[in-house]
């Protein structure tokens, strides 16, 4: 049986093929957001597992977890038993008193964290819960919604929306290149020049069950990243890293392809540099969203996170083997 509904209507449990029309208040969302807030309950695995197999799609044509929506459009949701829900449960006091320690700044418009590395920015792929399950947890009666995302073990600032025209607002600078990131990371070997800019396209494939891989593609998308070299040590370097675009692991991916990966890194790094720094401390990603900057209208915010502690430790142990 097909149900058409609006994007706006009540959601019942889903029994059956259900035809969304997207209304104009999601208008750019994506559509692996989109299936979140209209599946209610269901863990992100699963919703990028309809997404993976063909069953979600938009006009008649199949969608990509990435794709973004325009108002208007027709989304065709599949049926998802109940039996395939999983209730995660409520989120331990502690997790919660985490990140609310964690906010660095809020108004009508934005919440904003220096997010911990570990926390996910949402759940999903085994998580239960991410930095938003966690607020929303911790803040019922807010309407929270990601701005963007930063990797698991990547901390700094990480921005929320609380209210729609917020969201969609800030959504659109960062789509069109206005909105100013900037990061710090400690990147294997000696850099050869103190500048240099990445222009490679990325593409990103969703492996069985959700673990996303990127590589440099020539059929992926453009992908921007400029390193500026801050402190050069014997066999690594401090760098703040500006990014034009915002792709999935794009620092990361962009820096392992130059032959410099971020310390730390696990799946794109090299294992003896990692072991070194690991001598040195490092226990994480070095990896850190540093700075957040945008305007909207005649306002313009400016978001910053110092490095933490633990990062810091190890740029001082560098500095004394000097």
């Amino acid at each position: 049986m097909k149900t058409h509904t609006s994007a706006n209507s009540a959601d019942p449990l889903p029994g059956g093929v259900q035809l969304v029309k997207v209304d104009e208040d999601r208008d750019g969302q994506r559509i692996d957001n989109f299936l979140s807030g209209r599946l209610k309950g269901v863990p992100r695995s699963l919703i990028y597992r309809i997404l993976r197999t063909g069953q979600v799609r938009i006009n008649g044509r199949r969608a990509k977890p990435d794709v973004r929506l325009n108002a208007g459009d027709e989304v065709r949701i599949p049926p998802v038993r109940v039996a395939e829900r999983e209730d995660p449960g409520t989120p331990a006091p502690g997790q919660m008193s985490r990140v609310e320690q964690s906010i660095v700044h809020e108004d009508r418009d934005f919440l904003v964290l220096d997010k911990p590395s570990g926390v996910a920015s949402h759940g999903g792929s085994g998580i239960s819960f991410g930095a938003i399950e966690l607020l929303r947890a911790a803040r019922p009666k807010d309407t929270l919604e990601l701005v963007h995302r930063l990797d698991r073990d990547t901390s700094g600032v990480l921005v929320f929306s609380r209210r729609r025209s917020a969201l969609t607002a800030l959504q659109a600078e960062i789509r069109e290149g206005r909105a100013t990131k900037r990061y710090m990371a400690l990147l294997q070997g000696r850099l050869a020049q103190a500048r240099i800019t990445i222009n490679e396209p990325l593409r990103k494939s969703i492996l069985q069950g959700g673990e996303r891989m990127v590589r440099v593609d020539a059929a992926g998308k453009p992908s921007v990243s400029h390193l500026i070299r801050q402190q050069q040590f014997a066999d690594a370097a401090l760098c703040e890293i500006a990014i034009e675009t915002g792709r999935t692991h794009q620092i990361r991916v962009h820096a392992a392809h130059i032959g410099h990966a971020v310390a730390g890194d696990e799946k794109y790094g090299e294992r003896a540099f990692n072991q070194r720094m690991r001598e040195l401390g490092l226990k994480r990603l070095f990896l850190h969203a540093m700075r957040f900057e945008f305007e909207i209208g005649e306002r313009s915010y400016s978001f910053t996170a110092a490095m933490p502690e633990e990062l810091r430790s190890v740029v001082n142990a560098l500095e004394r083997q000097r």
